[in-house]
């Protein structure tokens, strides 16, 4: 099969300013805010695991389980919140080994799948109607802002503009912006397993643990005995059948199938999937070049589905609720923000790892920066990075707020 993420870590900047665009990579990204007419966006490596919301990237809602102070669940809120911060991690310096120590989509698409299954007790089109009113508003207001920057730079759309309306496929855009363009295949894939969802859950409920290991069938077939095409709905369906488990994995925590199994069977099985999913990723490196688990589906699929198996089994078997996290304040808010403003950390944080590159740039004429900084350091970059996400958070994250119908507030 054929690249499944697309990616590189954003480069060190240099003893001297460097023209924005010229650095190399390869993931998601976003656009930077001076470009020269003929530069590209500079290339933050490699991209997703980020191939990659709440809505999108988790939603917000809290676990059925051993729920705490206000309805929270503060271990799923900590998972989410470790997994963005290993996805930034991975968009700056690229380490093909991060998605083995977390493999952030699967357990964003496991938390989701869980709440989705938990909405679900109410209508489903009511459902449906709330998670994409949750999810278009910060999509659109991250989109206009990158769609009016490629047409400064010479883009021309077709009818496929439509998908920066609906993302139902992957929108499209040129090549200056394509990092911007291409973290969206996440937002896409969460929003067809929304519609999916109450059909999903149905067949789920009528044999879940067959129904459960029977999900990793499609990547299966995928793999080794039908290629999906190489366009939108090829990718799409890919995608799809990528993190199936995971988010089925999701509605058999929600109903209480995982407390019903015996340990012994899900830790065996849990750790043959992660050893099948690593083996496959190690002796399959010449067809992409790594064993970066986001360039290879396959092993992404099994990897995934039995490191999230084990994170969400010791919830169900153990109640683990991470209540500790209240006595430390700042942390516990930590997690919260992250929580309540993950669309905006996951659209926006490829745009400020590459505003990180120019910014730097500017450092390099302050004879003092230049001195006592450590400019060239991928590890600076990194907290520049961060500085300007909670600068994005802080402009941009209560659309998130008139989204979820609630007043907009510049910190949850």
């Amino acid at each position: 099969m054929g690249s499944h993420r697309r990616g590189g870590p954003l480069p060190v900047t240099g003893p001297a300013p460097t023209p924005v665009g010229t650095s190399p990579g390869t993931p998601p990204a976003a656009e930077p805010g001076v470009l020269s007419d003929t530069a590209r966006l500079p290339r933050v490596e490699p991209g997703p695991g980020l191939r990659h919301e709440p809505g999108p990237v988790g939603a917000t809602d809290a676990a059925p389980q051993a729920r705490r102070a206000g309805g929270r669940d503060r271990y799923f809120d900590t998972l989410r919140a470790v997994a963005l911060v290993r996805v930034v991690t991975y968009h700056t310096f690229g380490w093909a080994w991060a998605g083995m120590v977390l493999p952030s989509m699967g357990i964003m698409f496991a938390l989701a799948g869980t709440l989705m299954a938990k909405s679900l007790e109410r209508p489903a089109l009511t459902v449906i109607r709330s998670r994409i009113r949750r999810l278009l508003p910060p999509f659109w207001f991250w989109g206009f802002f990158v769609v009016v920057a490629m047409l400064i730079h010479g883009w021309m759309p077709d009818w496929r503009i439509v998908y920066w309306i609906v993302p139902l496929g992957d929108p499209p855009g040129n090549a200056w912006g394509e990092q911007a363009w291409e973290i969206l295949w996440y937002l896409r894939t969460y929003l067809w397993f929304v519609l999916l969802s109450p059909l999903l859950l149905r067949v789920f409920r009528l044999a879940p643990v067959a129904v459960l290991v029977l999900s990793l069938a499609p990547i299966v077939v995928f793999q080794f005995f039908w290629q999906p095409p190489d366009d939108r709905f090829g990718v799409g369906l890919l995608d799809l059948a990528t993190y199936l488990f995971c988010w089925i994995l999701g509605f058999a925590h929600r109903d209480g199938v995982l407390q019903r199994l015996k340990p012994f069977a899900v830790v065996v099985l849990s750790l043959a999937a992660i050893g099948y999913g690593g083996w496959y990723a190690f002796t399959h490196q010449a067809e992409s070049g790594s064993y970066d688990l986001d360039d290879i589906p396959y092993a992404q699929a099994f990897w995934s589905a039995g490191f999230v198996t084990l994170l969400m089994y010791a919830k169900a078997r153990f109640g683990i609720d991470f209540a500790w996290l209240a006595r430390f304040r700042r942390l516990d808010r930590i997690v919260r923000i992250f929580n309540a403003r993950a669309v905006t950390i996951y659209l926006w944080h490829e745009l400020a790892l590459i505003l990180a590159i120019p910014l730097i740039d500017q450092f390099w004429n302050v004879p003092a920066f230049e001195t006592y900084l450590p400019l060239e350091s991928q590890w600076f970059m990194f907290g520049v990075g961060w500085i300007l996400i909670g600068v994005f958070i802080l402009l941009c994250g209560w659309v998130e707020d008139v989204a979820a119908k609630a007043k907009p507030r510049l910190l949850p």
